[in-house]
């Protein structure tokens, strides 16, 4: 058995599922989807880029890193995102991997001066984080859409309308 399938099944986390998480369910072995049919890999993969989740046509950026709040080919909501600041952490933690290990074998192996270093190693940090970070809202963006979080579930209730209903402005 998968240590995915481990997981997922609740067998080493005893009985414990996080709250609005689907459990993942084998459809076939060459594709994963959620409980209610979402591709998880395929949305992440049609995020990462920058097309709707739902159809892979429709753009969905309208900016650099502003998603856009209607799919222009199928129409499908994508307002409802939340990303934060898992993309950057993310940019971070990839750019970092990639440019402190070469830092270090150039060092190594060259010895160059220290503005050489700067004239070298910051412009291609800042190459490398302004092309992942799309790449990882995208992704991430992908996944909420794929596990129905933060309003991608049509089937759930308004998260704060109790205010709202009572006529309270809270």
């Amino acid at each position: 058995m998968r240590v995915w399938d481990a997981i997922w099944r609740m067998e080493i986390f005893g009985r414990y599922e996080p709250a609005g998480m689907e459990r993942m369910v084998a459809m076939d072995d060459s594709r994963r989807t959620t409980g209610r049919g979402r591709n998880l890999g395929q949305a992440m993969r049609r995020g990462a880029s920058g097309r709707c989740r739902q159809c892979g046509t429709g753009a969905m950026f309208r900016a650099y890193l502003k998603v856009s709040a209607h799919c222009p080919s199928c129409g499908e909501a994508l307002h409802h995102e939340r990303a934060d600041d898992a993309p950057p952490y993310m940019t971070i933690f990839l750019v970092g991997h990639i440019v402190v290990p070469l830092a270090l074998m150039v060092e190594r192996v060259w010895k160059p001066d220290m503005w050489i270093h700067t004239a070298l190693w910051l412009p291609l940090s800042l190459i490398l984080a302004l092309g992942f970070l799309p790449i990882a809202k995208g992704a991430l963006v992908g996944l909420q859409w794929a596990l129905f979080m933060h309003g991608f579930d049509p089937d759930a209730q308004p998260e704060f309308n109790a205010g709202i209903e009572a006529g309270r402005n809270i």
